[in-house]
C-alpha cells in the first residue's frame, strides 16, 4: 500500500464494503486525495492495489496512520454498519483527533443517535455530521443523493465536497444540501426510506392486480415500461420492468420462483414510530411495513389459505383497465409523499431544524432510490408556496387527484370484490377521503371518551379551546379526567 507519510489526503474514509469503496472512488474521481482505512487490513490492501490502483488513494493499515494522513480540519467519512459500530469507531478516533475535526456518518443511523453524537463530540471540540446517502452501489460510485445535517460549524467544510460527488438533477443542481442541526440529515434519509417502502408496496400491488387480471409476463413488463414514460416515471418502475422481463435459466420467469417474503432493515419501522410520536398519519408507509411483516408469515399464510374462505383472486375481464391501475398507483403515490412531507414538517417544527421542504424534494430528484419525474412537481409546489400545508392542497396535485380519482376507486372496489389485498391503495384512498371530509365521525369517538373516561369534548357552537363534560349516566357527576388519555 501507498505510504501516507509522503502524502496529505483531503479527506478520509473508514469502511471499505461496497458502498465505502465506491464512494471513495467517486471522491477520487472529483480530484480529492482520499485516505482509506478498514478494520481488516487485507481489505484495504486489495482495494488500493486493485480497483483503486489508478486513483489517488492513501491506504492505511493503522488508524493513527490514517488520521495523520489527513489535512486539517480533518474530514472523516464513516461508511460502517449503523448502531453500536459507529460509536465504537468514534471512540477509537477521539484521542487521535484535534479541535475542529469533523466526523461524517454516511450510514443509515437513527436520527436520535446522530443528535446525541453531535452533542457528545461538540463537548470535546469536535464536529459531527449525520449524512444520509441514497443510491446504492451505483449511486455511491456515480453520484448519490446526500442529506447532511449536524454541527452547523461543519457546513462550509463538508457541503462543497459532498455537492461535487452528488448526483445532479436535470437542471444541474446537486442533489446534496445542508438540512439543519442535530439529527436532521438522518431524519430526512429515514423518511426517504419510509417513502421508498411505500413506493415498493404500491408497485407490488399493481403487479398483483395485473396477475389477477390475467396478464402474462410480457404484458406486465411492457406495462411497466410504458408507465416509465408517463407520470409514474421513476427508477423503481424502470427496474421493475427489467425484473418482470427476466427469465431463469430454464426460460421461465425468475420472479415466479422468488419466495414472497420481503425483508427489511428497520428504517421503515423507524418512520412509522416517529410518525406516531409526532401524531402524523403516515398510513401508507405503515401499511407497507405491515405488509412486509405479513409477507414473512409464510407458514401461517399457507395454513390460512386452506382454512379461510374468500373470493378466488381473479378480476373479471373489463372490470378495470390498465389506465385505472396506473391512476390508482399514481394517486396512492401522491398521498404517500404528501404524508411523508407532513411528517418532515412536524419533525422540523419539533426539533427547530428549519427544513426547507422544497430543498428536500430537490435532493431526491436524482441519485436516490425514489428518484422520479414527479419530484420536480413536488419541488415546484414548495418553491412556489413555501408555506404549503400539504401537497394535497397544491393546485397541481389537487387537479391530478381529481383526474385519477374515478379509476383509483374502481381499482380498490375491484380488488376488494376479488379478494386481492391492496392495503396501500386502500389506505391512501381512505386518507384522501378523510382529508377532504369537512365533518367526520370523530365526534362520536370523543363522546365515547367522555362517557367512559370523562375526557371532555369541544362543541361546534362554541369557541375552540372551551371543553365540556356530560354526565351521560346520570350518576357520574361533574368531575373530569385530566390524569390520563385513552
Amino acid at each position: 500500500m501507498t505510504s501516507s507519510a509522503a502524502q496529505t489526503a483531503d479527506l478520509g474514509l473508514i469502511g471499505l464494503a461496497v458502498m465505502g469503496q465506491n464512494l471513495a472512488l467517486n471522491f477520487a474521481d472529483h480530484g480529492y486525495t482520499v485516505a482509506v482505512y478498514n478494520r481488516t487490513v487485507e481489505t484495504t490492501k486489495e482495494f488500493v492495489e486493485g480497483v483503486g490502483s489508478d486513483h489517488d488513494l492513501v491506504g492505511c493499515e493503522e488508524l493513527s496512520e490514517f488520521v495523520a494522513a489527513i489535512a486539517r480540519p480533518r474530514r472523516i467519512v464513516l461508511m460502517v454498519k449503523a448502531g453500536d459500530v459507529v460509536d465504537v469507531v468514534i471512540d477509537q478516533l477521539r484521542p487521535l483527533l484535534d479541535t475542529g475535526d469533523i466526523v461524517i456518518d454516511g450510514g443509515n443511523s437513527l436520527h436520535t443517535d446522530s443528535a446525541r453524537r453531535v452533542e457528545s463530540l461538540s463537548n470535546e471540540g469536535l464536529l459531527f455530521v449525520g449524512s444520509g446517502v441514497s443510491g446504492g452501489e451505483e449511486g455511491a460510485r456515480n453520484g448519490p443523493s446526500i442529506m447532511p445535517g449536524g454541527a452547523p460549524e461543519a457546513r462550509d467544510h463538508v457541503l462543497p465536497m459532498l455537492q461535487k460527488v452528488a448526483a445532479k438533477a436535470d437542471d444541474g443542481s446537486p442533489c446534496a444540501d445542508w438540512l439543519g442541526s442535530g439529527g436532521s440529515g438522518h431524519y430526512v434519509k429515514m423518511v426517504h426510506n419510509g417513502i421508498e417502502y411505500g413506493d415498493m408496496q404500491v408497485i407490488a400491488e399493481s403487479y398483483a392486480l395485473m396477475r389477477a387480471m390475467g396478464l402474462d409476463q410480457a404484458d406486465i413488463a411492457s406495462t411497466y415500461t410504458a408507465w416509465g414514460k408517463d407520470v409514474l416515471d421513476s427508477y423503481l418502475i424502470d427496474i421493475t420492468a427489467d425484473i418482470v422481463a427476466t427469465n431463469d435459466t430454464d426460460g421461465h420467469p425468475l420472479l415466479d420462483k422468488i419466495l414472497d417474503a420481503a425483508g427489511q432493515k428497520g428504517t421503515g419501522r423507524w418512520t412509522v414510530i416517529s410518525a406516531m410520536e409526532l401524531a402524523q398519519p403516515v398510513t401508507l408507509v405503515s401499511e407497507a411495513v405491515s405488509g412486509r411483516i405479513l409477507s414473512a408469515m409464510t407458514d401461517q399464510r399457507r395454513t390460512a389459505a386452506d382454512v379461510l374462505s374468500g373470493p378466488d383472486g381473479a378480476i373479471e375481464p373489463g372490470r378495470i383497465s390498465l389506465d385505472d391501475l396506473r391512476d390508482a398507483a399514481y394517486g396512492s403515490k401522491i398521498v404517500s409523499y404528501a404524508q411523508g412531507f407532513l411528517l418532515l414538517a412536524a419533525a422540523s417544527d419539533e426539533n427547530d431544524w428549519g427544513l426547507d421542504l422544497g430543498v428536500v424534494a430537490g435532493l431526491w430528484r436524482a441519485g436516490c432510490i425514489i428518484r422520479a419525474r414527479f419530484l420536480d412537481d413536488i419541488t415546484a409546489a414548495f418553491v412556489q408556496n413555501p408555506g404549503l400545508e400539504s401537497l394535497l392542497l397544491d393546485p397541481f396535485f389537487a387537479g391530478e387527484l381529481a383526474r385519477v380519482e374515478a379509476g383509483w376507486r374502481r381499482v380498490v372496489s375491484a380488488a376488494v370484490e376479488a379478494g386481492v389485498p391492496v392495503p396501500a391503495y386502500g389506505t391512501a384512498l381512505a386518507f384522501y377521503d378523510g382529508y377532504r371530509t369537512e365533518r367526520g365521525s370523530a365526534n362520536l369517538i370523543q363522546a365515547q371518551r367522555d362517557y367512559f373516561g370523562a375526557h371532555t369534548y369541544e362543541r361546534i357552537d362554541r369557541e375552540r379551546g372551551e371543553f365540556f363534560h356530560t354526565d351521560w349516566t346520570g350518576h357520574g357527576g361533574d368531575t373530569t379526567s385530566g390524569s390520563y388519555n385513552a
